[in-house]
Protein backbone atom coordinates (compact mmCIF):
# COMPACT_ATOMS: atom_id res chain seq x y z
CA UNK A 1 0.00 0.00 0.00
CA UNK A 2 1.33 3.43 -0.91
CA UNK A 3 2.02 5.94 1.84
CA UNK A 4 1.46 9.64 1.28
CA UNK A 5 4.63 11.61 1.97
CA UNK A 6 2.98 14.90 1.09
CA UNK A 7 0.61 16.33 -1.48
CA UNK A 8 1.51 14.94 -4.86
CA UNK A 9 4.06 12.42 -3.61
CA UNK A 10 3.40 8.88 -2.42
CA UNK A 11 5.86 6.10 -1.59
CA UNK A 12 5.82 2.34 -1.39
CA UNK A 13 6.84 0.72 1.90
CA UNK A 14 9.84 -1.53 1.29
CA UNK A 15 11.85 -3.81 3.58
CA UNK A 16 15.44 -4.58 4.43
CA UNK A 17 16.85 -7.95 5.43
CA UNK A 18 16.98 -6.92 9.11
CA UNK A 19 13.20 -6.33 9.11
CA UNK A 20 12.12 -9.86 8.18
CA UNK A 21 12.28 -13.39 9.58
CA UNK A 22 11.62 -16.88 8.26
CA UNK A 23 8.72 -18.82 9.75
CA UNK A 24 9.06 -22.63 10.05
CA UNK A 25 6.43 -24.90 8.56
CA UNK A 26 4.99 -28.25 9.60
CA UNK A 27 8.05 -30.43 8.99
CA UNK A 28 11.78 -30.41 9.59
CA UNK A 29 14.67 -32.01 7.74
CA UNK A 30 18.07 -33.38 8.72
CA UNK A 31 20.53 -30.67 7.59
CA UNK A 32 22.66 -33.34 5.90
CA UNK A 33 19.83 -33.83 3.40
CA UNK A 34 19.68 -30.14 2.43
CA UNK A 35 20.87 -29.64 -1.16
CA UNK A 36 22.46 -26.20 -1.57
CA UNK A 37 23.68 -26.67 -5.14
CA UNK A 38 23.07 -23.94 -7.71
CA UNK A 39 24.05 -23.22 -11.33
CA UNK A 40 25.41 -20.18 -13.14
CA UNK A 41 26.40 -20.05 -16.80
CA UNK A 42 26.59 -23.82 -17.06
CA UNK A 43 28.76 -24.08 -13.93
CA UNK A 44 27.52 -25.97 -10.85
CA UNK A 45 28.58 -24.95 -7.35
CA UNK A 46 27.82 -26.55 -4.00
CA UNK A 47 27.72 -23.26 -2.10
CA UNK A 48 25.46 -20.45 -3.43
CA UNK A 49 27.90 -17.75 -2.36
CA UNK A 50 30.19 -15.54 -4.42
CA UNK A 51 32.99 -13.34 -3.08
CA UNK A 52 32.71 -9.78 -4.33
CA UNK A 53 34.94 -8.36 -7.05
CA UNK A 54 36.70 -6.02 -4.65
CA UNK A 55 40.43 -5.53 -4.23
CA UNK A 56 40.39 -6.21 -0.49
CA UNK A 57 38.46 -9.45 -1.02
CA UNK A 58 39.56 -11.39 -4.12
CA UNK A 59 42.97 -11.89 -5.70
CA UNK A 60 44.24 -14.87 -7.70
CA UNK A 61 44.82 -17.11 -4.70
CA UNK A 62 41.45 -16.26 -3.13
CA UNK A 63 39.69 -17.06 -6.41
CA UNK A 64 41.45 -20.43 -6.57
CA UNK A 65 40.73 -21.29 -2.94
CA UNK A 66 37.08 -20.30 -3.19
CA UNK A 67 36.74 -22.60 -6.20
CA UNK A 68 38.32 -25.45 -4.26
CA UNK A 69 35.88 -24.93 -1.37
CA UNK A 70 32.79 -25.10 -3.59
CA UNK A 71 32.06 -21.38 -3.89
CA UNK A 72 33.10 -18.72 -6.39
CA UNK A 73 35.29 -15.62 -6.30
CA UNK A 74 35.10 -12.74 -8.78
CA UNK A 75 38.26 -10.80 -9.67
CA UNK A 76 38.04 -7.04 -10.28
CA UNK A 77 39.64 -6.33 -13.68
CA UNK A 78 39.83 -2.59 -13.02
CA UNK A 79 41.59 -2.77 -9.69
CA UNK A 80 44.99 -3.19 -8.13
CA UNK A 81 45.58 -6.66 -9.57
CA UNK A 82 45.54 -5.42 -13.18
CA UNK A 83 47.28 -2.08 -12.65
CA UNK A 84 50.38 -3.35 -10.84
CA UNK A 85 52.48 -6.42 -11.61
CA UNK A 86 53.26 -6.70 -7.87
CA UNK A 87 50.14 -5.67 -5.92
CA UNK A 88 51.57 -6.38 -2.45
CA UNK A 89 53.31 -3.04 -1.76
CA UNK A 90 50.24 -1.21 -3.07
CA UNK A 91 47.94 -3.14 -0.75
CA UNK A 92 50.36 -2.40 2.12
CA UNK A 93 50.02 1.32 1.42
CA UNK A 94 46.24 1.13 1.47
CA UNK A 95 46.29 -0.73 4.80
CA UNK A 96 48.76 1.67 6.40
CA UNK A 97 47.44 5.09 5.34
CA UNK A 98 45.55 7.15 7.93
CA UNK A 99 41.91 8.11 7.60
CA UNK A 100 42.61 11.60 6.27
CA UNK A 101 45.05 10.38 3.62
CA UNK A 102 42.93 7.49 2.39
CA UNK A 103 40.86 9.15 -0.35
CA UNK A 104 43.73 10.99 -2.08
CA UNK A 105 45.94 7.89 -1.86
CA UNK A 106 43.27 5.72 -3.48
CA UNK A 107 42.72 8.26 -6.25
CA UNK A 108 46.46 8.32 -6.91
CA UNK A 109 46.92 4.54 -6.86
CA UNK A 110 43.95 3.84 -9.13
CA UNK A 111 45.13 6.43 -11.65
CA UNK A 112 47.73 3.90 -12.81
CA UNK A 113 46.54 2.53 -16.18
CA UNK A 114 44.98 -0.93 -16.47
CA UNK A 115 47.24 -3.29 -18.41
CA UNK A 116 45.59 -5.85 -20.72
CA UNK A 117 48.65 -8.10 -20.34
CA UNK A 118 47.99 -8.28 -16.58
CA UNK A 119 44.33 -9.13 -17.23
CA UNK A 120 45.41 -12.09 -19.29
CA UNK A 121 48.06 -13.06 -16.74
CA UNK A 122 45.70 -13.04 -13.74
CA UNK A 123 43.09 -15.13 -15.54
CA UNK A 124 45.75 -17.59 -16.68
CA UNK A 125 47.08 -17.86 -13.13
CA UNK A 126 43.62 -18.77 -11.82
CA UNK A 127 43.05 -21.33 -14.58
CA UNK A 128 46.51 -22.87 -14.17
CA UNK A 129 45.68 -23.72 -10.54
CA UNK A 130 42.33 -25.28 -11.40
CA UNK A 131 40.20 -22.33 -10.31
CA UNK A 132 37.08 -20.93 -11.93
CA UNK A 133 38.04 -17.63 -13.58
CA UNK A 134 35.14 -15.25 -12.95
CA UNK A 135 36.07 -11.62 -13.65
CA UNK A 136 34.32 -8.26 -13.40
CA UNK A 137 34.48 -4.92 -15.22
CA UNK A 138 32.34 -1.83 -15.66
CA UNK A 139 30.44 -1.46 -18.95
CA UNK A 140 33.24 0.78 -20.27
CA UNK A 141 35.85 -1.73 -19.12
CA UNK A 142 33.91 -4.60 -20.68
CA UNK A 143 33.94 -2.86 -24.04
CA UNK A 144 37.67 -2.16 -23.76
CA UNK A 145 38.93 -5.43 -22.30
CA UNK A 146 36.41 -8.05 -23.45
CA UNK A 147 38.78 -9.45 -26.06
CA UNK A 148 41.56 -9.91 -23.49
CA UNK A 149 39.18 -11.73 -21.15
CA UNK A 150 38.10 -14.17 -23.85
CA UNK A 151 41.68 -14.68 -25.07
CA UNK A 152 42.79 -15.62 -21.55
CA UNK A 153 40.02 -18.21 -21.21
CA UNK A 154 37.83 -16.72 -18.49
CA UNK A 155 34.77 -18.75 -17.47
CA UNK A 156 32.37 -15.94 -16.50
CA UNK A 157 32.31 -12.21 -17.26
CA UNK A 158 30.52 -9.89 -14.81
CA UNK A 159 29.51 -6.44 -16.05
CA UNK A 160 28.99 -4.36 -12.90
CA UNK A 161 28.15 -0.74 -12.16
CA UNK A 162 26.13 1.04 -9.48
CA UNK A 163 23.16 0.67 -11.85
CA UNK A 164 23.26 -1.15 -15.19
CA UNK A 165 20.42 -0.82 -17.70
CA UNK A 166 19.76 -1.56 -21.34
CA UNK A 167 18.46 2.01 -21.82
CA UNK A 168 21.53 4.17 -21.11
CA UNK A 169 21.67 7.71 -22.50
CA UNK A 170 25.19 8.98 -23.30
CA UNK A 171 26.60 12.21 -24.71
CA UNK A 172 26.68 12.42 -28.50
CA UNK A 173 30.42 11.71 -28.61
CA UNK A 174 30.15 8.48 -26.56
CA UNK A 175 28.65 5.21 -27.74
CA UNK A 176 27.23 3.24 -24.80
CA UNK A 177 27.89 -0.48 -24.56
CA UNK A 178 25.16 -2.43 -26.33
CA UNK A 179 24.53 -5.11 -23.73
CA UNK A 180 22.48 -7.33 -26.03
CA UNK A 181 25.15 -7.29 -28.75
CA UNK A 182 27.91 -7.82 -26.17
CA UNK A 183 26.19 -10.93 -24.78
CA UNK A 184 25.67 -12.28 -28.30
CA UNK A 185 29.27 -11.66 -29.34
CA UNK A 186 31.06 -12.89 -26.22
CA UNK A 187 31.58 -16.68 -26.24
CA UNK A 188 31.33 -16.91 -22.43
CA UNK A 189 28.37 -16.27 -20.10
CA UNK A 190 27.82 -12.62 -19.11
CA UNK A 191 26.44 -11.69 -15.68
CA UNK A 192 24.99 -8.19 -15.38
CA UNK A 193 24.13 -5.79 -12.59
CA UNK A 194 23.42 -4.10 -10.44
CA UNK A 195 19.69 -3.45 -10.37
CA UNK A 196 16.83 -3.39 -7.87
CA UNK A 197 13.64 -3.35 -9.97
CA UNK A 198 11.43 -5.81 -11.80
CA UNK A 199 11.59 -3.91 -15.08
CA UNK A 200 15.39 -3.63 -15.29
CA UNK A 201 15.88 -7.25 -14.24
CA UNK A 202 13.54 -8.39 -17.00
CA UNK A 203 15.29 -6.22 -19.58
CA UNK A 204 18.73 -7.53 -18.61
CA UNK A 205 17.51 -11.10 -18.90
CA UNK A 206 15.99 -10.36 -22.30
CA UNK A 207 19.35 -8.86 -23.33
CA UNK A 208 21.06 -12.19 -22.65
CA UNK A 209 22.31 -12.04 -19.07
CA UNK A 210 23.40 -15.40 -17.66
CA UNK A 211 22.59 -14.06 -14.17
CA UNK A 212 21.59 -10.72 -12.67
CA UNK A 213 23.07 -8.99 -9.61
CA UNK A 214 20.62 -7.32 -7.23
CA UNK A 215 21.56 -4.54 -4.84
CA UNK A 216 22.34 -0.84 -4.81
CA UNK A 217 24.19 0.62 -1.85
CA UNK A 218 23.81 -1.95 0.97
CA UNK A 219 27.49 -2.99 1.05
CA UNK A 220 29.47 -2.58 4.27
CA UNK A 221 31.99 -0.21 2.66
CA UNK A 222 29.57 1.43 0.22
CA UNK A 223 28.34 5.00 0.73
CA UNK A 224 26.24 5.28 -2.45
CA UNK A 225 22.99 5.61 -0.51
CA UNK A 226 24.43 8.50 1.48
CA UNK A 227 26.17 10.19 -1.45
CA UNK A 228 23.46 9.74 -4.08
CA UNK A 229 20.35 8.96 -2.03
CA UNK A 230 19.69 5.99 -4.31
CA UNK A 231 18.80 2.40 -3.34
CA UNK A 232 16.08 -0.07 -2.42
CA UNK A 233 16.39 -2.22 0.74
CA UNK A 234 17.42 -5.74 -0.13
CA UNK A 235 14.43 -7.84 0.94
CA UNK A 236 12.09 -5.92 -1.35
CA UNK A 237 14.64 -5.57 -4.15
CA UNK A 238 15.28 -9.33 -4.22
CA UNK A 239 11.59 -10.19 -4.19
CA UNK A 240 10.85 -7.78 -7.05
CA UNK A 241 13.75 -9.04 -9.17
CA UNK A 242 12.88 -12.68 -8.41
CA UNK A 243 9.37 -12.02 -9.76
CA UNK A 244 10.96 -10.86 -13.02
CA UNK A 245 13.07 -14.02 -13.16
CA UNK A 246 10.02 -16.22 -12.66
CA UNK A 247 8.01 -14.36 -15.31
CA UNK A 248 10.92 -14.58 -17.74
CA UNK A 249 11.12 -18.32 -17.13
CA UNK A 250 7.39 -18.76 -17.76
CA UNK A 251 7.72 -16.86 -21.03
CA UNK A 252 10.95 -18.42 -22.34
CA UNK A 253 11.67 -21.58 -20.31
CA UNK A 254 15.08 -20.05 -19.59
CA UNK A 255 15.92 -19.88 -15.89
CA UNK A 256 18.25 -16.96 -15.16
CA UNK A 257 19.48 -16.87 -11.54
CA UNK A 258 19.51 -13.69 -9.51
CA UNK A 259 22.28 -12.94 -7.03
CA UNK A 260 21.71 -10.76 -3.95
CA UNK A 261 24.74 -8.48 -3.80
CA UNK A 262 25.72 -6.41 -0.78
CA UNK A 263 24.99 -5.81 2.87
CA UNK A 264 25.15 -9.44 3.98
CA UNK A 265 27.15 -10.29 7.08
CA UNK A 266 25.75 -13.40 8.77
CA UNK A 267 24.45 -16.82 7.85
CA UNK A 268 20.97 -15.57 8.70
CA UNK A 269 21.34 -12.84 6.09
CA UNK A 270 22.19 -15.46 3.45
CA UNK A 271 19.18 -17.58 4.39
CA UNK A 272 16.77 -14.64 4.30
CA UNK A 273 18.01 -13.50 0.88
CA UNK A 274 17.34 -16.93 -0.60
CA UNK A 275 13.93 -17.04 1.08
CA UNK A 276 13.12 -13.71 -0.60
CA UNK A 277 13.89 -15.31 -3.95
CA UNK A 278 17.65 -15.12 -4.54
CA UNK A 279 19.44 -18.09 -6.10
CA UNK A 280 22.77 -17.07 -4.58
CA UNK A 281 24.40 -14.20 -2.71
CA UNK A 282 27.51 -12.09 -3.23
CA UNK A 283 29.44 -11.03 -0.11
CA UNK A 284 32.42 -8.78 0.47
CA UNK A 285 33.27 -7.90 4.06
CA UNK A 286 32.81 -11.44 5.49
CA UNK A 287 35.51 -12.70 3.09
CA UNK A 288 37.73 -9.67 3.65
CA UNK A 289 38.10 -11.08 7.19
CA UNK A 290 39.76 -14.27 5.94
CA UNK A 291 43.43 -14.85 6.67
CA UNK A 292 43.96 -15.38 2.94
CA UNK A 293 42.23 -12.13 1.89
CA UNK A 294 44.41 -9.50 0.19
CA UNK A 295 43.04 -6.54 2.19
CA UNK A 296 45.16 -7.00 5.32
CA UNK A 297 42.05 -6.82 7.52
CA UNK A 298 40.53 -3.89 5.57
CA UNK A 299 37.71 -3.68 3.06
CA UNK A 300 36.79 -1.02 0.50
CA UNK A 301 34.20 -0.83 -2.24
CA UNK A 302 34.62 -0.85 -6.02
CA UNK A 303 33.57 2.82 -6.36
CA UNK A 304 35.83 4.01 -3.54
CA UNK A 305 38.75 5.19 -5.74
CA UNK A 306 36.63 7.42 -8.02
CA UNK A 307 38.69 10.44 -9.08
CA UNK A 308 35.69 12.78 -8.76
CA UNK A 309 33.07 11.31 -6.38
CA UNK A 310 34.13 8.35 -4.20
CA UNK A 311 31.13 6.26 -3.16
CA UNK A 312 32.75 4.11 -0.56
CA UNK A 313 35.17 4.10 2.28
CA UNK A 314 37.76 1.84 3.87
CA UNK A 315 36.54 -0.10 6.87
CA UNK A 316 38.56 -2.20 9.27
CA UNK A 317 37.02 -5.67 9.41
CA UNK A 318 39.89 -7.50 11.09
CA UNK A 319 40.94 -11.08 10.49
CA UNK A 320 38.84 -13.78 12.15
CA UNK A 321 39.79 -17.11 10.58
CA UNK A 322 40.62 -19.04 7.47
CA UNK A 323 38.49 -18.96 4.35
CA UNK A 324 37.56 -22.59 5.01
CA UNK A 325 36.27 -21.71 8.49
CA UNK A 326 34.22 -18.81 7.14
CA UNK A 327 32.67 -20.88 4.37
CA UNK A 328 32.45 -24.42 5.76
CA UNK A 329 33.45 -24.25 9.43
CA UNK A 330 34.03 -25.28 12.08
CA UNK A 331 32.95 -21.87 13.36
CA UNK A 332 35.30 -20.11 15.72
CA UNK A 333 32.90 -17.23 16.42
CA UNK A 334 29.40 -17.06 17.96
CA UNK A 335 27.97 -14.27 15.80
CA UNK A 336 26.96 -16.06 12.60
CA UNK A 337 29.94 -14.93 10.53
CA UNK A 338 31.59 -18.37 10.28
CA UNK A 339 30.38 -21.56 8.52
CA UNK A 340 27.93 -20.04 6.07
CA UNK A 341 27.28 -23.41 4.46
CA UNK A 342 26.43 -24.98 7.80
CA UNK A 343 24.11 -22.08 8.64
CA UNK A 344 22.26 -22.45 5.34
CA UNK A 345 21.91 -26.22 5.67
CA UNK A 346 20.72 -25.95 9.28
CA UNK A 347 18.22 -23.22 8.40
CA UNK A 348 16.90 -25.35 5.53
CA UNK A 349 16.57 -28.29 7.90
CA UNK A 350 14.74 -26.17 10.46
CA UNK A 351 12.38 -24.91 7.76
CA UNK A 352 11.92 -28.42 6.32
CA UNK A 353 13.08 -27.62 2.77
CA UNK A 354 15.30 -29.89 0.71
CA UNK A 355 16.70 -27.50 -1.91
CA UNK A 356 17.03 -23.82 -2.78
CA UNK A 357 13.83 -23.72 -4.85
CA UNK A 358 11.85 -24.87 -1.82
CA UNK A 359 13.79 -22.38 0.33
CA UNK A 360 12.52 -19.58 -1.93
CA UNK A 361 8.94 -20.57 -1.04
CA UNK A 362 9.16 -20.46 2.78
CA UNK A 363 6.96 -18.07 4.71
CA UNK A 364 8.51 -14.66 5.40
CA UNK A 365 7.18 -12.47 8.20
CA UNK A 366 7.77 -8.81 9.06
CA UNK A 367 9.87 -8.84 12.21
CA UNK A 368 11.44 -5.48 13.17
CA UNK A 369 12.40 -6.84 16.61
CA UNK A 370 13.98 -10.05 15.28
CA UNK A 371 17.55 -9.08 16.12
CA UNK A 372 16.84 -7.31 19.41
CA UNK A 373 14.09 -9.31 21.13
CA UNK A 374 15.42 -10.94 24.29
CA UNK A 375 19.03 -10.00 23.50
CA UNK A 376 19.60 -7.52 26.34
CA UNK A 377 22.53 -9.41 27.85
CA UNK A 378 24.19 -10.06 24.48
CA UNK A 379 23.90 -6.39 23.60
CA UNK A 380 25.20 -5.22 26.99
CA UNK A 381 28.13 -7.65 26.95
CA UNK A 382 28.77 -7.37 23.17
CA UNK A 383 28.47 -11.11 22.67
CA UNK A 384 26.89 -13.14 19.88
CA UNK A 385 24.17 -11.05 18.23
CA UNK A 386 25.11 -8.08 20.41
CA UNK A 387 28.50 -7.53 18.78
Amino acid sequence: MDIQIGRGKTARRVYGIDEIALSPGQRTLDPQLADTQWHIGGISREIPILASAMDGVVDVQMAVRLSQLGALGVLNLEGIQTRYSDPDPILDQIAEVDVHGFVPLMQKLYAEPIKPALIRERISQIKAQGGIAAVSATPAGASQFGASVVEAGADLFFIQATVVSTDHVSPDNISPLNLTQFCQDLPIPVVMGNCVTYEVTLSLMQAGAAAVLVGIGPGAACTTRGVLGVGVPQATAIADCAAARDDHFRQTQQYIPIIADGGLITGGDVCKCIACGADAVMMGSPFARAIEAPGRGFHWGMATPSPVLPRGTRIRVGTTGTLAQILRGPAQLDDGTHNFLGALQTSMGTLGVKDLKQMQQVEVVIAPSLLSEGKVYQAAQKLGMGK
